[in-house]
């Protein structure tokens, strides 16, 4: 089967900006919090957090970002543990370290304004093509395609592209449609309007097709195609990796956690201490961080999922002796209640209870 898109002749592209604006002006969403203010630097900080992340977990930690960096210099300003401690349980944390980087070149570089054209804001660290015109397309009502996920698949299965999605065959076909698709007016109603119908009714699976606007003109829909179109992408089976972590307690009930290097897994978080699960954890304590070690206990095994592999942690509670100081600014004791963010993993280990994790 060729790869190559099949354009719709049934309808204009400028009568599917018409019909996808009717629908969102009734059922689209007009009241998410980056709305109102909808200035640019909200804007962007919601098209980071977007990134890979649903609408519904996004709201929560936006709000929180917002209350404690509330434009482009506070953010600039903050230090990089403040900024991650309010990424964190997000995911994906280079958009994190990428969102600061990014404010700092904008306060520096820009006088804190951000950039109206795709172009200069694709200089930014962390922004690409499609967060670019999300961003100039919402905050400046200037005209650019956006291919977020959810664009991308309402506009495949509109124009029955059958690349396999990941493919640079894909990517080519998709951006000159999401050019003709997109109005020279309305552009900022337009490209929030294409998203949300990707997220609500042309979902990935069962589509909604009975309710979508654009069911006349889509070629998925009139050749029973939905469940094809996008390409199901082959299913590679998850590896596993093991470790071993260790929750380590001194007399006064503090934990010991690790700030992790800034690149990799939760790069640039606080984490608990890791360990190859063959080393003998009494000498790994002492040859790590000086530390005599009173009491081991093992606790519950548990796993945590990433795209690419299944991370399988067997944790222990170390019970330090009395007297231990630890004086490097990569390590550091904390209690449970004043600790700085910590992986969504890490905190789910920290907040259950002892007795719970006990083996």
């Amino acid at each position: 089967m060729s790869d190559n898109a099949e354009i719709s002749s049934e309808a204009a592209p400028a009568a599917i900006a018409d019909r996808l604006l009717d629908w969102f002006d009734v059922h689209g969403r007009h009241d998410l919090p980056w709305q109102h203010p909808r200035t640019p630097y909200r804007v962007w900080v919601a098209e980071i957090m977007l990134q890979q992340t649903q609408v519904a977990t996004v709201i929560g930690y936006f709000n929180a970002f917002m209350a404690r960096f509330p434009d482009v210099y506070s953010l600039a300003r903050a230090d990089s543990d403040t900024v991650m401690a309010y990424w964190a349980g997000l995911g994906y944390y280079a958009r994190a370290r990428n969102l600061h980087a990014a404010a700092r070149v904008v306060v520096d570089s820009f006088e804190g304004e951000f950039p109206h054209d795709v172009e200069t804001l694709m200089t930014l660290p962390g922004i690409g093509r499609s967060t670019a015109g999300a961003v100039v397309a919402q905050a400046f009502g200037v005209w650019a395609p956006i291919l977020d996920g959810n664009a991308k698949r309402v506009i495949a299965r509109v124009a029955g592209v059958r690349a396999t999605p990941g493919t640079s065959a894909y990517e080519n076909q998709l951006w000159p449609l999401a050019e003709r698709y997109t109005p020279a007016q309305r552009v900022t109603d337009y490209t929030q309007a294409i998203m949300d119908l990707g997220a609500t009714l042309c979902t990935r699976r069962r589509p909604a097709c009975a309710r979508c606007p654009l069911a006349g003109d889509c070629i998925a829909y009139r050749d029973d195609r939905q469940e094809q179109i996008p390409a199901p992408r082959k299913k590679k089976k998850r590896s596993e990796r093991h470790t071993a972590m260790l929750v380590i307690e001194d007399e006064r009930g503090r934990v010991l956690l690790e700030k992790r290097p800034p690149s990799g897994i939760w790069g640039g978080l606080w984490s608990l201490p890791e360990m190859d699960p063959e080393q003998a954890i009494a000498a790994f304590c002492g040859e790590r961080f000086g530390i005599e070690v009173a009491e081991i206990r093992r606790l519950a095994p548990m796993s945590h999922g990433f795209t690419h592999f299944l991370l399988q942690i067997q944790a222990y509670r170390v019970q330090a002796r009395a007297g231990t100081r630890i004086m490097d600014d990569q390590t550091a004791w904390f209690t449970r209640e004043a600790r700085p963010g910590v992986p969504a993993a890490i905190a789910r280990l920290l907040d259950t209870p002892q007795s719970d994790l006990n083996l």
